[in-house]
């Protein structure tokens, strides 16, 4: 049933249309590709500001996370790129919450395929345009419009209320990290990534690991006596597919009936040769693993370890050479939380009110840093948030505006079931 308080929320948030559509216009035209996430948050926290919030400024320390189990090492320098924390004091006696976010986006190029450009923020048939405008500047915007449509309705919350505008989410997640080691911890959150709509409990993990192959190079007229690295990384190649379908036939999650797009795990690079009259000495293959929720770190690095060691073993070069098995870049594990824990039924709940059915229920098929909420932070954590995954990294890449306001309205009833009652 929908309270009296209810009602003034949605009607207040529809009131709002142009200011969140145009808040969220803003927030596309600042660039935030990673690296470069200092101007878009000086704007947030000067808007937190005047929202009457707190505002926690603070950039990851690298040393100090650098021996935590969840920490990768950047590849860019974090000065000039702070986190944002917006933190709403409760009047007490109320459940705390979590909204979490990232401001950082991918990079734009080939620049010349962006219709408007890649920061416009043009509105277009019901559409906003521009990179991060649905991974994930749409979720950053309903979080902020959610909570200042509150505010502005002098509602005030028993529990603590904490938005969090994090950095590097694309490549290292050491900003969401940060925040979990400065004690930003709550009862419950909410990552207001892209999810269509849909409440995720549940999100995968990833993995990228890096394949050397040695043969026995030569020149083109002798290439008879060599012994391809191309040749021998196609065996390589097709070990990895293999064991993508082994991990596909034995892991299972009621979250991902369809496991395929939650455990890709494949070969997407492939280098080898120097000179086209000669055969290469080594080839160096790079791919991407996918890792269900409940699945560890080391336990998915020892599979394939093993699995390659095994295929090697039946080629007589290699396995008196075997290929080397590195990983690096990305190694993000997967987490979820129960489909009724409370957060999850509240996030539901208001959906039910917002739209008059309830929604669907699902894993995301994308690494998220509710993995540092859930394993580090003691904060259960569910994603919801507006714009389609399809959308995310896209060339012109946009965000329906009726979903930025159907997830500012169903944010903004969760937030006021969770904290102010």
């Amino acid at each position: 049933m929908t309270s009296q308080a209810d009602r003034r929320v949605l009607e207040a948030i529809d009131a709002r249309r142009e200011r969140i559509v145009g808040f969220l216009q803003r927030l596309i035209q600042l660039d935030s590709v990673r690296g470069k996430e200092g101007e878009v948050q000086r704007f947030i926290a000067d808007t937190l500001t005047t929202m009457g919030l707190t505002v926690d400024q603070f950039p990851p320390d690298v040393e100090s996370l650098r021996g935590h189990p969840a920490f990768q090492l950047p590849d860019l320098p974090f000065s000039g790129r702070p986190n944002v924390v917006g933190v709403l004091r409760g009047t007490g006696g109320g459940r705390s919450l979590v909204l979490n976010g990232h401001v950082d986006t991918v990079v734009t190029e080939p620049a010349d395929q962006w219709k408007d450009g890649p920061f416009s923020g043009a509105v277009r048939e019901g559409n906003i345009y521009g990179r991060g405008s649905s991974d994930m500047k749409a979720g950053l915007a309903a979080m902020t419009m959610a909570a200042g449509t509150l505010l502005e309705l002098g509602l005030t919350p028993q529990g603590d209320v904490f938005l969090e505008y994090v950095v590097d989410e694309e490549r290292s997640g050491l900003g969401t990290l940060a925040c979990v080691a400065r004690g930003y911890k709550a009862d419950a959150g909410i990552c207001c990534e892209t999810s269509d709509l849909e409440v995720m409990p549940a999100c995968i993990g990833r993995l990228w690991f890096t394949i050397r192959v040695r043969g026995k190079p030569a020149g083109i007229a002798a290439r008879w006596e060599s012994i391809s690295a191309i040749e021998l990384g196609i065996k390589i190649v097709r070990a990895v597919d293999e064991l993508e379908q082994v991990r596909i036939q034995t892991l299972t999650h009621p979250l991902f009936p369809d496991n395929r797009g939650a455990l890709p795990c494949a070969v997407t690079m492939f280098n080898a040769g120097s000179f086209p009259s000669a055969t290469p000495e080594e080839a160096l293959l790079r791919g991407s693993m996918g890792l269900m929720p409940y699945e560890d770190l080391e336990g998915a690095r020892a599979q394939l370890v093993e699995h390659i060691r095994k295929v090697a073993t039946e080629d007589p070069w290699m396995r008196q050479h075997p290929p080397e098995v590195a990983f690096d870049g990305m190694a993000a594990a997967g987490a979820e939380i129960p489909v009724d824990h409370p957060i999850v039924r509240t996030v539901q709940e208001a959906f039910g009110q917002v739209l008059g059915r309830p929604p669907v229920l699902s894993g995301r098929k994308g690494a998220a840093d509710t993995r540092f909420l859930i394993r580090y932070g003691s904060t259960p954590t569910v994603i919801f948030g507006p714009g389609s995954t399809a959308q995310m990294h896209a060339m012109n890449e946009y965000v329906p505006v009726d979903n930025v306001i159907v997830a500012t309205k169903v944010l903004a009833l969760a937030i006021l079931h969770w904290c102010f009652r």
